[in-house]
């Protein structure tokens, strides 16, 4: 019999995964907000903390935008209903966000990441997705240059 969840274990507003790489990876020069179309079993695992956005990427079908390779483990206490651990969920976004976006990634270059999901103060799960293209080597070297430049003047001005 699988364990049984706390009260406490839920979340019912902040992060539930987030994508440190992203930004790392990618130059993000748009984000948006957008809801996800999930199933029951989905919502209760998200509640439990128990997602992967790492290598979650946005995607075009039917002229209405995907999230695609975004892991949402299996709810322990599932009963008969089930659903897949990694399939395509469909971004709730309004019509010209869609029609931006969609303008942006028939660019050359242009992707669309993950980069937070969480659930809002009303308790619905959304996700932050940005619009960015991707870094060269040098880009990340500079960006990881900058970061522990950042840590060390913090340090310095501590003390």
């Amino acid at each position: 019999m699988a364990k049984k969840s706390k009260k406490s274990d839920f979340i019912s507003t902040g992060v539930v995964a987030e994508n440190p790489r992203a930004r790392f990876d990618y130059n993000i020069l748009e984000t948006y907000t957008a809801g996800l179309v999930l199933v029951g079993t989905e919502v209760k695992s998200l509640r439990l903390g128990h997602a992967n956005i790492k290598d979650a990427y946005g995607i075009i079908e039917n002229d209405e935008l995907y999230i695609s390779n975004m892991q949402i483990a299996a709810y322990e206490n599932q009963g008969y209903a089930s659903h897949a651990e990694k399939r395509n969920r469909k971004l709730l976004l309004t019509h010209r966000e869609v029609v931006k976006i969609m303008n942006a990634l028939s660019r050359k270059g242009s992707t669309l990441v993950a980069l937070k999901l969480y659930f809002d103060n009303h308790g619905r799960a959304k996700l932050l997705i940005g619009l960015g293209t991707g870094k060269k080597l040098y880009d990340k070297r500079e960006t990881a240059k900058q970061r522990d430049w950042n840590r060390e003047k913090a340090r310095l001005l501590a003390h």
